[in-house]
């Protein structure tokens, strides 16, 4: 039996709802672990934006007729894998959760995106305006981290040498 266009997108809510909340707890994680200050500030910023994220979802899917879900959604098991960290210093640790971060805000955008174009195809409006207006802030975030990464590669490296100078030169 074919699913209505309601359900199928009350269902995608759903996911991204799960995928928000999902979110938002594993930047604030990364908050509290980070030794390099300006991800922390961004992962703490893109954590507050990801529960408005969530309540913003959470109200569209309520005047549709549903609920948020209590259960976990296939979605946010995709965002709750977190970066492997072991046998990294706590300092390198900035460059793996950046490349986490960022990976996983893509990973949001494309699913924005599904949201979206399913949303459209239903002519639901108001779905899609909220979908948009959310996916453009996740590439705002996106660009941020990435913009941090190399800063923050170059501090673990300077880490993990102790700061010793190395002439340019081919590694064999």
């Amino acid at each position: 039996m074919a699913e209505s266009s309601a359900d199928l997108i009350k269902r995608y809510l759903a996911d991204a709802i799960s995928a928000e909340k999902n979110n938002e707890t594993q930047l604030r994680r990364f908050a509290k672990e980070q030794s390099y200050e300006a991800a922390a500030k961004l992962y703490e910023q893109q954590a507050i934006e990801s529960k408005r994220q969530f309540e913003r979802l959470a109200d569209r899917l309520h005047s549709l007729g549903d609920s948020a879900p209590l259960t976990k959604a296939f979605l946010e098991h995709m965002f709750g894998f977190g970066p492997k960290t072991s046998g990294y210093e706590r300092g390198e640790r900035a460059t793996q959760y950046l490349v986490a971060v960022y990976s996983a805000t893509n990973t949001e955008i494309a699913m924005y995106e599904s949201l979206a174009t399913m949303a459209e195809a239903a002519g639901d409006a108001e779905t899609v305006d909220l979908v948009r207006g959310i996916q453009s802030e996740k590439q705002a975030g996106a660009r941020k981290a990435w913009e941090l990464l190399p800063s923050a590669a170059r501090e673990a490296y300077q880490r993990a040498t102790a700061g010793q100078s190395h002439p340019a030169r081919t590694i064999a």
